[in-house]
Formats: C-alpha cells, sequence, structure tokens
C-alpha cells in the first residue's frame, strides 16, 4: 500500500510540473485576426458550447461575427470572459470587440461605442405552467422575479418598484430556480426565453412583447477605425441577406427585425440550428449516451485541470513566500515594518478575494501596469492566502520556547542563524497541518479567477451543465476531479509531518 502511495505521489508531481510549465505566453495577435469576447457559459442561442461537440463553439452571434471576420477579410478568435466583465476586457485589450448579448444604452454608450444593430427584440415574462396571475408588469409587483445581472430588463423591473429582484449570473439559473418555485416569474430577453423555457412543458412564456431591446458590438471609444469597418460589414450583411439567414436559421427573425430592416418577405429558410437545439433538450438519454458524453468531456475537464493544477501549486509557493517573509517581518522587525505587515495582514484577509482579483486585473491597467490573467490569479491567490499563512507561521514561532533563540545566541549562533537552524525548522512541523488546509481551499477558491477571463474547472463546468442542463451527473465528474487532485497533497503532507515530527514511541523506549 505505501508503495501504491509512492506512485502516486510521483505521479501526481510529474503531472503538477508539467502544468506548472504550461502558461501561455499572450502573443501580439495577428492583424488578420478579430479577436472577440464573449461569455460561453451564457448559453444559447448567442455563444455556447454545441451539445453534439463539446469542443466547438456555436450560436448566432458566432455565425454573426465569422461573417463580418470573413467580411474583413480576417478570421474571428474567441476569448473567454465573463458577461459582466467584457467591456472592462476590452479596456485592458484582452480582444478587439466584444459580442453576447450587449444591449445598447445610454449609459454603455458613454464609456463604449456601440455597432449599428444586428438584432432587435424585446423583454419577455415567463411563469410556471400552472401560473395564470402574471400577464403584465404591473402583474410582478410584490413577486419574487429572477433576471439577467446588469441587463435592462433588470432596469426596467428596478423602474416598475414594488418587485423583489433576483439578479443571476447565467440565465439558466433563473429558469431552474423558477421550475423549483424559488421565483414567480423570469424577465428575460426573448431569445432566452425560447430557447431555455419555450420548450419546457414545466413552463411558459406569457404576456405580451414589453420595451425593446437592441444589440450592439462593442468597441473602444478610440477604435473608430475598427468600428466604420464593423459597421460596413454589418451593413452589407443586412442587404445582401446573410443576415436574415442566420437568424432565420436559429428561429430569431421577429416582428420586430422584421420593421427595424423594412424586410416584411415570407421566406422558408429552414430553423436548422434551433430544431437541432431542440432535438438535443428533447432526446431520451441512456446510460450509454451519458458515458459517451462524459468520456467526450474529458479532453476539455483535463485541459482545465492543468490551468487549475498549475495555478494552485504556483499560488501557494507565492503564499508560502510571501507569508514567511510578512511574519518575519512583523516578528523581528522594528517599525515602521513590523506595523506595514500588520496592516498587509489586516488589508488582504479583511477585503474579498473576488475584489482583489478585480482590482489587480482591471484596476491595475488603470495604472499602466498590465498583466496576463495568468499572472494575475497567481499573485491574488497567492498574496491573499500569504496573508493567512503569515498568522499560521506567526503561531508556529511563538510556540517554539524563547529560550531556544537565547539558548542559541549564547553559543555564538547570529540571531539569523538561530532563526534559520532552530527556530524555523521547529515552526514549520508544526504549521503542515495548516498549510495543507490552506493549499486545499486554494484549490478550491481558484474557481474565482473565472471572472478574470481564465478557463479552469468551475468554469468548465458551468459551460457544460448550461449546455446540457446535466448539474449532478457532471458536477459529480467535476467534484471527483478535484478530490484526486487534492488527495495526493495530503498524502505529501503526511509523508512530511512523519519526517519532520519526533517519534515519541523512540522516546518512550529510551
Amino acid at each position: 500500500m505505501y508503495k501504491v502511495e509512492k506512485r502516486l505521489i510521483k505521479f501526481w508531481i510529474v503531472t503538477s510540473l508539467i502544468a506548472c510549465l504550461t502558461i501561455t505566453i499572450q502573443a501580439q495577435p495577428s492583424k488578420k485576426i478579430l479577436r472577440y469576447g464573449a461569455d460561453a457559459s451564457s448559453g444559447a442561442p448567442y455563444v455556447f458550447q454545441n451539445p453534439k461537440n463539446i469542443n466547438q463553439l456555436i450560436g448566432f452571434e458566432v455565425d454573426i461575427i465569422n461573417e463580418i471576420a470573413k467580411d474583413l477579410g480576417w478570421k474571428a478568435k474567441h476569448v473567454q470572459n465573463e458577461w459582466d466583465g467584457l467591456v472592462p476586457g476590452l479596456d485592458r485589450n484582452d480582444y478587439d470587440v466584444a459580442i453576447n448579448g450587449i444591449e445598447i444604452t445610454e449609459d454603455r454608450m458613454d464609456a463604449v461605442n456601440f455597432s449599428i444593430p444586428y438584432y432587435s427584440t424585446f423583454e419577455q415574462i415567463v411563469v410556471r405552467r400552472d401560473q395564470e396571475d402574471i400577464n403584465t408588469m404591473s402583474d410582478l409587483v410584490g413577486k419574487v422575479v429572477g433576471t439577467l445581472d446588469g441587463s435592462l430588463a433588470q432596469k426596467i423591473l428596478e423602474v416598475q418598484g414594488g418587485i423583489d429582484i433576483r439578479a443571476y449570473d447565467d440565465e439558466a439559473k433563473s429558469y431552474k430556480d423558477l421550475e423549483f418555485g424559488r421565483l414567480d416569474a423570469v424577465l428575460i430577453d426573448e431569445p432566452v426565453a425560447k430557447y431555455y423555457a419555450g420548450w419546457n412543458p414545466q413552463l411558459k412564456l406569457t404576456g405580451q412583447p414589453i420595451g425593446e431591446v437592441t444589440y450592439g458590438i462593442v468597441t473602444k471609444k478610440s477604435d473608430t477605425l475598427l468600428l466604420d469597418k464593423i459597421n460596413r460589414s454589418i451593413d452589407r450583411l443586412k442587404k445582401s441577406g446573410k443576415l436574415r439567414e442566420i437568424l432565420e436559421h436559429w428561429n430569431m427573425w421577429n416582428f420586430m427585425m422584421a420593421g427595424f430592416m423594412n424586410d416584411h418577405k415570407v421566406t422558408n429558410i429552414p430553423h436548422i440550428y434551433y430544431d437541432d437545439f431542440l432535438e438535443s433538450m428533447g432526446k431520451h438519454t441512456t446510460f450509454f449516451d451519458l458515458l459517451r458524453r462524459y468520456i467526450g468531456f474529458m479532453p476539455m475537464l483535463g485541459e482545465a485541470t492543468l490551468v487549475t493544477i498549475g495555478l494552485s501549486i504556483l499560488s501557494m509557493l507565492v503564499a508560502v513566500t510571501v507569508g514567511l517573509f510578512v511574519v518575519l517581518l512583523r516578528v523581528y522587525a522594528p517599525q515602521p515594518f513590523s506595523g506595514m505587515a500588520v496592516i498587509f495582514i489586516e488589508t488582504i484577509r479583511g477585503t474579498p478575494l473576488l475584489i482583489q482579483l478585480y482590482f489587480i486585473f482591471y484596476a491595475l491597467p488603470e495604472l499602466g501596469i498590465l498583466i496576463s490573467p495568468f499572472l494575475a490569479g497567481i499573485i491574488g491567490l497567492g498574496f491573499n492566502y500569504g496573508a493567512y499563512e503569515a498568522e499560521n507561521y506567526r503561531a508556529g514561532l511563538f510556540s517554539v520556547q524563547r529560550g531556544q533563540m537565547e539558548a542559541a545566541i549564547s553559543l555564538g549562533m547570529t540571531r539569523n542563524q538561530a532563526l534559520r537552524h532552530i527556530i524555523l525548522p521547529q515552526a514549520f512541523r508544526l504549521v503542515i497541518p495548516p498549510m495543507t488546509n490552506d493549499f486545499i481551499s486554494l484549490l478550491k477558491d481558484s474557481s474565482l479567477v473565472s471572472v478574470i477571463t481564465m478557463v479552469e474547472l468551475t468554469k468548465v463546468y458551468n459551460q457544460i451543465s448550461n449546455t446540457y442542463f446535466d448539474y449532478i451527473g457532471t458536477g459529480i465528474l467535476v467534484a471527483g476531479i478535484y478530490l484526486l487532485i487534492g488527495l495526493p497533497f495530503v498524502k505529501l503532507a503526511k509523508l512530511a509531518e512523519r519526517k519532520f515530527t519526533v517519534d515519541k514511541r523512540k522516546i518512550i523506549k529510551r
């Protein structure tokens, strides 16, 4: 059994080293590449994973941006980011444009440029099938209503007033909560309602169209030349009929688009992609279908696992180094350095890790400090856990009797030598267990880096579960991967404890 554990640990170490070496260097994109930011977990029909091939990105906006790039003689390339981080990512120059059902509003136009609209729609109320008391906006007063965080629908609900609004970071979860009875209704853009509720026998679309929603492609204020090229491309797509063809394929053509484009003629363009989506939603899945599907997830999950392992190990190395440096300042350095160490620890521990990641990734570029997502994740996680490690080390240092330092100095050792050879080894032995716990916590907290454009295990779970509505099976699979990643480190910690701990049984025999 011990040999098996050693082999497992060796395998894990080799895998971890490989993961640490797989850090992508962001190269300057070619002029022939049009980088577009979008959240692949935003769901159908915008930008999402193909249920028939999880490694392929599809959606009506994917088709539109591909056609625009083709018209410009370029090639479109997707860059993953959270929906609410698309505009900040644009300011960081992580991509050239953003397209993801981004509504054209006055407040957003103050910060960015919008292309001419490529789609026009409305807000749609969705309720449970047995509900008959909700049909208009006034009926939502006093109800619990879900919507997409930061969307125009949320603003409409806020203006209406008297509504208990629940904001979600992705639409699929709002409709699930509606099914479970946690919400009375959902108000989101009509395409989302059609794809996530229209086919669901437990839900129904109700009431008349509400408001007007127009989508545009977003560029930076300074990119006027690129904006002009995109506008010309969209105009050509409209005149050639290609835009309508794309929308018809996804069953997205509606009366508002007909009026917007002054195109009221009847066509026989088939809704091929919409029909494919409905087929995948209504298809009976056998055990062997699920097994093949989960096996198909492995390349995508494997890549995300390497990112998670590499990020976690490097962040923990930073945390250990930062924690040791800070605790030595706090315990042994004179003022004002010890005071600065205390301020660092309390500031980091007193603010959320998510805010720290946002600050490092989005605020520092305002000061001229632009770093890659991977490095930002390492710094954010490393410094955050470094503050906690410093407190662990402080407890370890204070557990060593003060007289040992005095005895070492009286034997002719310097303070630094005593600290290095006498105090720190004993303190390190005592802090191994809490360090193990911290690494496992850091491993789980690495999921937060998805907010800074990184795709790791939890983000992949969101993308897959939103594609197949499979939260249980996929969740168990991803949870198992997290468990397998953490177990070898626990084994290593136990080996380290046995190595550095005095064998009490031998002492008793003597």
